[in-house]
């Protein structure tokens, strides 16, 4: 079953959260409303001001109530923090601070991850499996909210800036998958994606433990894009200032990999100790990409050189591999069901 077209599933995007305060506004007259919905006051166009969290509640200029909502007319945009933003916002007080959190329709907040997580001007069949995945990945979450918002908007969850990041490429690839998740038995799976793998993508549970049958290892193509292969060199004091606890570094050796070459163990010895260290630890200590790397010392010096390959965690689309399949032939179905094993796309049936 198809739903109405006008028919709307709203995600809840926190913006700010935990923030001392919060600057907002809105493009067109925007009414503020409390919590019980009550009329508080109207927002000028193109006005605004800066919200506060006050003894559990929340303040913007003279109004106050245990939340607000801003609510703009004539499908104006809301500015949240730093940017401006399709839907409405609702301030609540959280942690100490106010959260913003962006109500928006699931489809027009695709227009904007896909600008920010891809490239707005990449092959359509790339972006098109992005937006699938996306929005396969916003569901999964909301059915996993905490009852205040569904998603972050940043690198934790998928990266949204709002009107910044749309372009006529990523509203097309939207519109053209509207409403189209990936399921497995019949439930909207983890879509999880990055950057590039480095040659082939990571079995789930050598990453975050729980073995997923849809999230397997395949091979990636992505050969030859900018974050395939990297290398970074640390000296050797620099490297012992990251990695603490061992003195100075002497040697750097894996102690458990993945079956495609990610590091899970790196036992780290110095002149004063060793460690064992999660790949994960060193990618962050290092400032790595990913942790499929190798170290070795540079001969006749106190070097060290770090070789790797990919950009991100390895589980699933591998965004660089779209981008390679697309511009070989490909469509988004096939470059879905590549990185998410066994696999069907089905249609968001909202109520």
């Amino acid at each position: 079953m198809v739903a109405p077209a006008q028919a709307e599933l709203l995600l809840r995007v926190a913006i700010e959260d935990g923030a001392s305060q919060v600057k907002v506004g809105s493009t067109t007259k925007a009414l503020v409303r409390d919590g019980n919905g009550q009329a508080l006051g109207e927002l000028v166009a193109m006005g605004g001001g800066v919200a506060q969290a006050k003894s559990g509640k929340i303040a913007l200029g003279n109004w106050q109530g245990s939340q607000l909502w801003i609510d703009p007319s004539n499908n104006g945009n809301v500015w949240i923090g730093n940017g401006w933003y399709r839907g409405r916002v609702l301030l609540v007080p959280r942690n100490g601070g106010l959260t913003a959190i962006n109500y928006v329709d699931l489809e027009q907040y695709l227009y904007s991850v896909l600008g920010a997580e891809m490239d707005g001007g990449w092959p359509q069949e790339a972006l098109k499996a992005q937006a699938v995945a996306a929005r396969t990945y916003a569901l999964y979450k909301r059915q996993r909210s905490n009852g205040i918002f569904d998603v972050g908007d940043d690198q934790n969850w998928q990266v949204y800036k709002g009107l910044v990041t749309e372009s006529n490429g990523t509203q097309s690839a939207v519109n053209a998958t509207r409403g189209q998740v990936l399921t497995y038995n019949g439930q909207a799976i983890l879509a999880a994606f990055h950057s590039a793998s480095g040659g082939h993508t990571e079995n789930v549970e050598d990453v975050w433990n729980e073995p997923l049958p849809y999230l397997r290892g395949v091979p990636d193509f992505d050969q030859g894009t900018p974050v395939f292969e990297w290398t970074k060199t640390f000296s050797q004091a620099d490297l012992s200032k990251r990695i603490s606890g061992v003195g100075n570094v002497t040697t750097m050796t894996p102690q458990r990999t993945s079956a495609f070459g990610s590091i899970l163990a790196m036992k780290v010895v110095g002149d004063k100790g060793a460690r064992v260290m999660s790949g994960e630890d060193i990618a962050s200590a290092l400032g790595l990409r990913s942790t499929r790397f190798q170290v070795s010392r540079k001969s006749g010096t106190t070097s060290f050189q770090v070789t790797g390959r990919g950009f991100g965690h390895g589980v699933g689309l591998s965004q660089w591999g779209a981008y390679n399949l697309a511009r070989g032939g490909y469509n988004y179905q096939q470059i879905l069901g590549h990185y998410y094993r066994n696999t069907a796309l089905a249609k968001i049936e909202v109520r």
